[in-house]
């Protein structure tokens, strides 16, 4: 974020505008419907050629001197001569305002955003200055989705205000009540203009305001070191985030824990979106937890992800299934519940098959070996995908035979898929492909 966007209450502020060319006037409409105490400098008298916004004070035929400026909140200065409106930024500054010189961000505290105004409602879109006629196709796509009313809705809100505070003292209570308001029939009625109806509706959800029941959403996504910053920035800017990320001997929230959790912010009312890597069902506990959040009388949504497999396969080029080399493929995890069932090595080793190797790495030789001995050729192809779809992506290729050793030798840090069987070839061929188009 560049630029900031603050909001500034504009009740008995003094606003000053310098000049009287069409980008003053510009200015100065924008407070002519506000509470502001505005004053207007044209040095070089009214314009001649435009019309005077209907509702503007009377302008000073003067260039205003610093004692015009003291106690000035904001001041708008648009003159041609860039010396002069240098040195008026100057005597507004020392006076305490913020300024804004027009077509010079050099010179200016602050840049004028593109605004939507709804009177109680103002919405802001900014590029910095740099790019104010994108700025302002935004603000046009914007305006033409928010409803005209939405200021009765606002207005409501702010009248309501000091009584849904006494009556509901707790902050996060409180917060969940307006959502609740501002998403059902009081503000439907309200921005339509009924505002007797809107605020019946209003006071009758917080008479009858019972604690919400919260919910939990295992959502096919990831909060941990497997995914960027940028699925989160997704989230709400206040929402709480829990990190429970898990690396190879590094577990930072036991999973009994991570489910108790859940279970404890739904019952508090929260909605609790458990973000996992992958698809949630594929070795990915989701089921463990789906039944740990029914048990407790939760209610629970399942959103489905695009497991590792595919992601990675389809990043790194590896055809999982070929008519040539594998009628079927298999998901495996190489790291088995402890004192639970090993898994079945003929049948993983059988050939015309590709194997897809969860948590493989720690135990990259064994597995191996394991395969070997259960009578997989040593020369199967083999190829480990690290970071899969991601831009630090990383494809090793090799054999079977040599799996231990190319685990080993790749100092692997994030988090990686192993697969197995003649389809795993065709990220050699996919590399190389990659490497004749960056030539």
């Amino acid at each position: 974020m560049r630029v900031f966007l603050a909001s500034v209450p504009l009740e008995a502020a003094r606003v000053v505008i310098v000049g009287a060319g069409e980008p003053a006037l510009a200015k100065l409409r924008l407070f002519l419907n506000t509470p502001a105490d505005l004053a207007w400098f044209a040095p070089d008298g009214e314009p001649a050629t435009l019309e005077t916004p209907q509702g503007a004070p009377a302008p000073a035929g003067r260039t205003p001197h610093a004692q015009d400026f003291a106690g000035a909140r904001l001041v708008f200065i648009a003159l041609q001569d860039v010396a002069e409106a240098a040195r008026l930024a100057g005597l507004a500054r020392a006076g305490g305002a913020q300024v804004n010189v027009v077509d010079q961000p050099g010179l200016s505290d602050f840049q004028t955003p593109a605004l939507i105004d709804r009177d109680e409602v103002v919405v802001g879109v900014a590029t910095g200055g740099s790019a104010p006629i994108l700025a302002r196709d935004v603000r046009t796509r914007i305006e033409g989705v928010l409803p005209a009313g939405l200021a009765n809705v606002a207005r409501m809100a702010r009248e309501l205000r000091e009584t849904v505070k006494a009556s509901v003292p707790d902050f996060m209570a409180r917060r969940r009540f307006w959502e609740r308001a501002f998403r059902g029939p009081a503000a439907d009625l309200a921005a339509e203009g009924r505002t007797a109806e809107a605020r019946r509706e209003m006071l009758r959800l917080l008479n009858v305001a019972a604690p919400e029941q919260g919910v939990v959403h295992i959502v096919g996504a990831i909060h941990d070191r497997l995914v960027p910053e940028a699925v989160l920035e997704r989230a709400r800017r206040d929402a709480k985030r829990l990190y429970v990320g898990k690396a190879r001997g590094d577990h930072s929230v036991p999973q009994d824990q991570i489910e108790a959790l859940m279970i404890e912010e739904a019952r508090a009312g929260h909605r609790v979106v458990r973000l996992k890597g992958g698809d949630p069902f594929v070795f990915g506990r989701g089921g463990e937890e789906l039944e740990a959040v029914r048990a407790a009388g939760v209610a629970v949504f399942v959103v489905p992800g695009v497991t590792a497999a595919l992601a990675c396969a389809a990043s790194a080029g590896v055809p999982l299934t070929h008519r040539d080399h594998a009628q079927a493929v298999t998901f495996v995890t190489a790291q088995a519940k402890p004192g639970g069932v090993d898994a079945d090595w003929t049948r993983l080793a059988a050939p015309n098959h590709t194997l897809a190797i969860y948590m493989g790495v720690d135990r990259a030789e064994e597995t191996a070996a394991r395969l070997i001995a259960a009578g997989r050729a040593g020369s199967t192809p083999v190829a480990i995908v690290e970071n899969g779809s991601r831009p630090d992506e990383r494809v090793l290729t090799g054999r079977l035979d040599g799996l231990g050793a190319l685990v080993r030798g790749a100092s692997l840090t994030g988090p990686a898929l192993l697969f197995v069987g003649e389809t795993a070839a065709f990220s050699a061929a996919q590399l190389d492909v990659r490497a004749e188009f960056a030539a």
